[in-house]
């Protein structure tokens, strides 16, 4: 598996080349100006693209991903009139635009660079390498913590340019949970949780590699990543997802209904045991770091009454620092929607909502044909879970191969490799 194009080199030399861009501190900065060159490279495919190109060079992009364009456009200007109602002035406005740019804008360019000529064999196949070079990676990182060498490499200047927090140039070796005393690696990612999701994402990704030693090294990879982040949301994500996308591609069998009814017959049976079981398991989810349960809800309640303050366009910028009961974290963060509701508005949250719901309905119909379409709506609803975990947009830099994916499904129908000596059929993995 080689890249054969310009827009394939650079999504797999910067995605087997994570840790050397992690180490220098540029995993940031080079990820989320790749998306823009991407971007600028589709514009100027269609710009030159006439009805005399030959079909197999045409570029179609769907209503849906031109759809992702407008609604990010949206939340752009959503932050605009929020900066504007808060008076926070004309630096921080710009700084807030800047954000904007290199993580909101990323939802929609990334996907949009899928129906450029890239093999999604190619994403799994990058995955999988990085995966192992994450097995690699992780008893070095325990050793340092074993060695007690500092938790943090260094910092890079860079961040003084963005001005988007100095985590996302930090390198760190490993972290000390506060409260619970746990060693959590971060490996590649700003923190514990990040790392949780994007071990999450790359299993549904290494799932798609058609060589079974690759796919092996990189499904064990990436639930190491999940396990070494110590993140509570990544042990339950994986099968849950799984189990909805293999429920929704068999949903048109004829004895899908059978089983539902089966199912829904026994759940009446022993409701008062499921219940009991899943409050049980909620708890012991909750108690397992109650510090962190307490700030993110303490946050949420925080942002939904504040919300309220500005409801259409929202505040336009988080609010930094929080009160001393949720530790000073700024309102607006560790939750998606409530955040998008704090900063954004309603005008913002219905323009990320809108187009989340109909691209999972639009996988979901294509699940039951197309691999690709599977493992999309697999990525797709593990963001989903996230988003109530985190501000799941500041981490597009990171989980941006999931991101093509799912531009690549939603373009059409996914087409054999027309490159010599790569014939490898699509597979399924349910």
């Amino acid at each position: 598996m080689k890249p054969q194009n310009f827009e394939e080199r650079l999504i797999w030399y910067s995605i087997i080349g994570t840790y050397g861009l992690y180490f220098l501190a540029l995993i940031y900065p080079v990820n989320f100006i790749l998306g823009w060159i991407l971007f600028f490279y589709l514009c100027k495919r269609l710009w030159n693209q006439t009805k005399h190109t030959p079909i197999e060079k045409k570029i179609n992009v769907s209503w849906i991903l031109w759809l992702w364009l407008v609604c990010i456009l949206i939340i752009a200007l959503a932050t605009i009139i929020g900066c504007i109602d808060s008076d926070v002035g004309t630096n921080q406005t710009l700084r807030s635009l800047i954000n904007w740019g290199t993580d909101w804008a990323l939802l929609a360019l990334f996907p949009l660079s899928g129906c450029l000529n890239i093999r999604p064999q190619l994403i799994y196949r990058a995955v999988c390498i990085l995966c192992l070079q994450s097995l690699i990676v992780i008893p070095i990182f325990y050793l340092t913590w074993i060695l007690k060498l500092p938790e943090v490499l260094f910092s890079s200047p860079i961040e003084r340019l963005i001005q988007n927090g100095e985590l996302f140039y930090t390198v760190n070796l490993y972290s000390i949970e506060y409260g619970t005393n746990e060693v959590r690696l971060f490996l590649f990612a700003p923190w514990g949780p990040a790392l949780g999701l994007i071990g999450n994402i790359y299993f549904f990704l290494a799932l798609g590699e058609p060589n079974k030693t690759w796919r092996r090294l990189g499904i064990v990879g990436s639930l190491a990543m999940s396990i070494v982040s110590v993140s509570r949301l990544s042990f339950i994500a994986v099968p849950i997802v799984f189990i909805l996308v293999f429920f929704i591609s068999k949903i048109t069998k004829a004895t899908t209904p059978i089983v539902i009814g089966f199912v829904s017959f026994l759940s009446g049976i022993f409701s008062t045991v499921i219940l009991g079981a899943a409050k049980d398991a909620y708890d012991m989810f909750h108690n397992a770091r109650p510090d962190s349960s307490r700030v993110h809800e303490a946050l949420a309640e925080i942002a939904s009454e504040r919300w309220q303050e500005a409801p259409i366009w929202g505040h336009g910028v988080p609010e930094v620092p929080g009160p001393k009961v949720v530790a000073t974290m700024p309102i607006g963060s560790h939750h998606t929607w409530f955040g998008l509701l704090f900063i954004k508005g309603l005008v913002g949250f219905t323009a990320f909502l809108v187009p989340m719901v109909l691209s999972v309905i639009s996988l979901a119909i294509k699940v039951h044909k197309s691999a690709t379409a599977r493992i999309a709506l697999s990525f797709l609803l593990t963001l989903f879970l996230f988003t109530f975990n985190d501000s799941q947009q500041r981490l597009a830099y990171l989980y941006w191969p999931g991101l093509i994916v799912m531009g690549i499904a939603l373009k059409g129908e996914v087409q054999a490799p027309n490159y010599p000596g790569d014939r490898t059929p699509e597979k399924t993995y349910v």
